[in-house]
């Protein structure tokens, strides 16, 4: 079954064109069940059942799993047998006609706007770091843009003359605009950092680490999360929260759902209405707690 996880793997990246995130989680997901069924002798999971898989989901409540992770696994075994099928390694998909409760989306965490000048405050501009530090934390917020997407941001995705970035994907093409405080520290950066810390002429990308080597997504979050104490934020920061707190504050401030939509480039819209459900929970509890009637 190794064999035929790595080739899913490789599956996952070259045909299904997933994200680096989404492919670990399935693998993940797909080697605890395999160790699961190795627990429990069943030896040949091209023979995985319905009602072992029934189980399966059984077993993993009473390890206390949430109805958005059986979710998901569901989701990734799912995946993993139409690939097998598809192989001719298996003829049948246990999770078919299998789901759960749907669970309820939790609402983003966001930094309100005094929060967002502090984080933004902290790196002092005074080493080649915080520059490029600066100009990191700059742009997420001005874009709304993953982690992911800026840390593969290529140099001829920006133009700072008109003050814009131009993603591509093979789905879509998103072009975002920049406000002018975070053009002039990715300026700063260019010019004054990246050719120093950049010198393979051969490397593309925007922001790599201090060697010049490409920088993880977790090599970000320890930046964030870095700054975040610094700032004195007490809030739980995650790779997201810029994103999240970009979109929230431009719903906040009269943008139209359907305008952020295309920026975060969301493929529906439902996915974008959790900022208006946060929007909304903002405003009745302001609402419960100053109304004098509402108490």
């Amino acid at each position: 079954m190794k064999d035929y996880i790595d080739i899913f793997k490789v599956y996952l990246l070259d045909e299904k064109k997933s994200s680096g995130n989404t492919v670990e989680s399935y693998i993940r997901d797909i080697n605890q069940l395999v160790t699961y069924c190795a627990s429990k002798n069943i030896l040949d999971m091209a023979q995985f059942t319905n009602s072992e898989f029934k189980t399966y989901l059984e077993y993993l409540s009473v390890l206390g799993k949430s109805e958005a992770t059986k979710t998901r696994i569901i989701a990734s075994v799912r995946c993993f047998y139409r690939f097998l099928n598809s192989k001719g390694i298996s003829k049948s998909n246990p999770v078919d006609g299998i789901k759960v409760k749907k669970a309820q989306k939790k609402l983003p965490g966001v930094l309100d706007a005094n929060e967002i000048v502090l984080l933004l405050a902290q790196p002092n501009s005074a080493d080649y770091k915080s520059i490029r530090d600066k100009a990191m934390l700059e742009l997420l917020y001005a874009t709304g843009i993953k982690v992911s997407e800026l840390i593969d941001l290529k140099v001829n995705d920006i133009n700072l003359g008109i003050g814009i970035i131009h993603l591509k994907s093979d789905k879509k093409e998103r072009i975002i605009p920049l406000y002018p405080a975070a053009v002039k520290s990715v300026a700063d950066y260019l010019v004054n950092v990246r050719p120093a810390i950049v010198l393979d002429e051969g490397e593309d990308r925007l922001f790599t680490n201090m060697t010049g080597q490409h920088m993880s997504r977790q090599g970000f979050w320890k930046i964030i999360k870095h700054y975040a104490e610094m700032a004195g934020i007490k809030k739980d920061i995650t790779p997201h929260t810029l994103r999240h707190s970009f979109a929230a504050h431009l719903l906040e401030n009269g943008a139209k759902l359907s305008d952020i939509k295309e920026m975060l480039g969301h493929s529906d819209i439902s996915s974008t209405q959790i900022y208006a459900q946060l929007m909304k929970s903002k405003y009745t509890a302001a609402y419960s707690k100053f109304h004098p009637l509402a108490k």
